[in-house]
């Protein structure tokens, strides 16, 4: 499948998303966010696809939303790009397999939302951060003012959402924004093998831990017990678990097939 602003390629289980449009900085208009979507279908249906990285071209992962194309936006067409954009996100957290950010440089507006919806954020040393959209006159809108609060903190997010400070690698990596960073010209080759240690762990159990945490973020802690208590219960009626201790007891690597 070819896509009109990304590319979209599966090597070795990896399926790599990379956000195409490097002569606008990879910004963000309708299409783009059509075409992640469809892309994000992709890795789910694919059986080949273990792990799915998403990074941009050239020297930006996302600038931020296409302003040309905003500025002109009435109120339903506000909410229509709002709308798509926070099916791109949640069609990232609800996938069944790991989803990981490789930002490579300017991660600004959408592009720190749209990196807040993968499990894992992996920054170059030279890349940005921040929700400037304050000073356009609007919030974020694809999830940040939600997101960025559960992942660093309800101060530190309404500092960053309200000033529209743009922060470096370093301090988006302090604060607990990225998980790791690499120099640029190692960036890529860095998360693919945090992809391939990934995919060497058991498949459903990966997807079983990401539903529940998901899921239990939001319920209430009773809830969220129960329901890792019945994933747990669930993984051993799979092969995988067979073969997972199996492998322990015997001291040799397992061999996870995904059923």
């Amino acid at each position: 499948m070819t896509f009109e602003t990304i590319l979209y390629e599966v090597s070795e289980g990896i399926a790599t998303i990379t956000i195409n449009r490097p002569e606008v900085l990879n910004a963000l208009n309708m299409q783009v966010l059509r075409d992640l979507l469809a892309a994000t279908e992709l890795v789910r249906k694919d059986p080949q696809s273990k792990v799915a990285i998403l990074t941009g071209a050239g020297r930006s992962f996302v600038a931020g939303a296409d302003i040309s194309q905003m500025r002109g936006f009435t109120v339903t067409q506000g909410l229509e790009f709002g709308d798509l954009g926070h099916a791109v996100l949640r069609a990232f957290e609800t996938l069944d397999k790991p989803v990981l950010a490789a930002v490579n440089g300017f991660a600004l507006g959408g592009g720190t939302e749209i990196s807040m919806g993968c499990d894992f954020i992996y920054a170059s040393t030279k890349a940005k951060f921040g929700q400037p959209e304050v000073s356009l006159g609007i919030i974020p809108g694809f999830g940040g003012t939600q997101r960025l609060a559960r992942i660093v903190g309800m101060n530190k997010a309404r500092e960053l959402i309200y000033t529209g400070d743009v922060i470096s690698a370093e301090e988006a990596k302090r604060i607990g924004l990225v998980s790791e960073l690499y120099e640029p010209e190692e960036l890529l080759s860095k998360v693919r093998e945090r992809a391939r240690l990934l995919m060497s762990k058991g498949p459903l159990a990966i997807s079983a831990a990401k539903r529940c945490m998901n899921k239990g973020v939001d319920i209430s802690l009773d809830a969220a017990l129960e329901l890792e208590k019945q994933a747990f219960a669930a993984l051993f009626g799979t092969e995988d678990q067979k073969e997972g201790m199996g492998a322990f007891v015997e001291k040799r690597l397992p061999s996870f097939l995904g059923r």
